[in-house]
């Protein structure tokens, strides 16, 4: 049974720590890639020295995700949150000190144990403070900032970048954290999981599993994807994943219990989750390469360009949250994905080496009132699928399956991009960039397929444990949004 002590803080508290927590660990994905010249430039390095800057950080955030909801869970997410920031915070310091390029791809791995600690206990801890009516504007809030930290980091690693240096995008987390750290020891209620017994087999074989993976897919572009590393890690880490699953339908007490995934809502939000990451990230990544490379843009211009797509979570997001409220979030999340789908075709179909920034508008802005319509009501699904008492193996698992989809989406879309074109001209660039949008598009609208798997509401409610589990919170009555 969850225990929870007397709330200290109220809703409103939680709601800014918790969105500054994410927005943090979500930032870091993508705040890298335009500050690799620099920091090649600084602190020497091959091109795969580089790339490293970025994957670590990916790498150990995936794989330790749902390990870290499991801690907090076991020994207390109000206390396990602050370790995460902890150290999260020093390991941003480490990297903005770093003497070269060993040190920092070290303090990008350390940073992304820390956000793999911190990232899935700000929803457990934002369910905690919330009251269940008002939830869906707290969840929409909390995806708003965290969609934005997602698609605005490289044009704030850009932005920081050229006007004052890279050691700047991770020096920003320090003061962030900092502050984190009294307030959540003062403002948010301690709150447990359920009591079993940590799932140490479990976790080494998820870890394993989605590491060999991750490493794979991150690597497979640059070194082949016949490299006996490259193949050795999809190989094994498809054998552990099958091994945990194995694992999770017969052991006593499971850090990812299986019979979860029996539940239609649960099953259904977590599929379009991955799918949608996949889609998302894989188009950001060449997307923002596509602006800088053939169109000329400097990585400061190229993002503010971007950010009828980038920002529009935060005009949006809130808005969805509460019609989740008011019509459930499956029809919701589905209208998100089918939205971002139809913005990432249209730019595939306008995509020239002279496009004008007129011409793209539109797709950018269908784009990101489809992630805005997406991210808030998917939050609410992933936390309303479950028991209360399971909230914290739910947030971890989808967001390590989030992690999963981005790295698969860059590598999947970047081979595309590769087959059909390449960096020899803005052209060769062109013909790569629409065949690997073209993909992103379809999956992310096999994304909004899987949400339509979601029962509704009045669906799940009269068939209570039969297709979602029975929960002892509020989490039942929105159990389809």
């Amino acid at each position: 049974m969850s225990q929870q002590t007397a709330p200290r803080g109220g809703a409103a508290w939680a709601l800014v720590i918790t969105s500054v927590a994410g927005f943090m660990a979500a930032l870091d994905n993508l705040v890298v890639t335009t500050a690799l010249p620099s920091l090649r430039k600084d602190l020497g390095g091959a091109l795969d020295d580089l790339e490293w800057t970025v994957s670590a950080y990916t790498l150990t955030f995936a794989v330790l995700l749902m390990f870290g909801a499991a801690l907090g869970d076991r020994f207390g997410r109000r206390r396990l949150f602050q370790v995460g920031v902890t150290i999260f915070t020093g390991a941003s310091a480490a990297a903005a000190m770093a003497p070269g390029i060993g040190s920092l791809i070290a303090a990008r791995a350390v940073q992304g144990v820390g956000a793999a600690v911190m990232m899935p206990l700000t929803l457990t801890l934002l369910t905690a403070a919330v009251p269940a009516a008002k939830r869906g504007m707290a969840y929409g809030i909390w995806g708003a900032v965290n969609g934005l930290a997602v698609a605005s980091g490289p044009l704030i690693g850009g932005s920081l970048t050229e006007h004052i240096s890279w050691h700047w995008i991770f020096w920003l987390n320090v003061p962030l954290g900092v502050a984190l750290l009294p307030l959540a020891r003062l403002r948010l209620a301690e709150s447990y999981g359920a009591g079993a017994r940590l799932d140490l087999p479990g976790t080494l074989l998820a870890s394993g599993g989605l590491f060999g993976i991750v490493y794979g897919l991150v690597r497979g572009p640059a070194d082949g994807w016949t490299s006996p590393l490259v193949l050795t890690g999809l190989f094994a880490g498809s054998a552990l994943l099958a091994a945990f699953v194995l694992h999770g339908t017969r052991a006593k007490n499971p850090m990812l219990p299986m019979r979860l995934f029996r539940s239609r809502a649960f099953s259904g939000i977590n599929a379009a989750s991955l799918l949608m990451f996949l889609g998302m990230f894989g188009s950001i990544f060449l997307l923002s390469q596509y602006m800088q490379g053939v169109l000329g843009y400097s990585p400061t211009q190229a993002g503010l360009r971007m950010l009828p797509w980038t920002g529009m979570p935060m005009l949006v997001a809130p808005i969805a949250g509460i019609l989740s409220d008011r019509v459930g979030g499956r029809p919701v999340v589905a209208t998100g994905l089918f939205f971002q789908a139809a913005g990432l075709g249209y730019l595939a179909a306008v995509a020239t080496t002279d496009a004008s920034y007129a011409v793209q508008l539109p797709g950018l802005i269908i784009s990101g009132i489809g992630m805005a319509l997406f991210f808030a009501p998917a939050s609410n699904l992933v936390m309303s699928s479950v028991r209360a008492s399971e909230q914290g193996i739910a947030s971890g698992a989808n967001n390590a399956l989030r992690e999963v989809g981005g790295a698969l989406g860059i590598a999947i879309m970047s081979s595309i991009f590769s087959a059909q074109g390449g960096y020899e001209s803005g052209q060769a660039f062109v013909d790569g960039l629409r065949p690997a949008l073209v993909t992103g598009a379809g999956v992310v609208a096999l994304a909004g397929v899987a949400a339509l798997v979601i029962p509704r509401r009045r669906a799940v409610e009269r068939d209570g444990s039969a297709d979602a589990p029975r929960s002892s919170s509020p989490v039942l009555e929105t159990a389809s949004r």
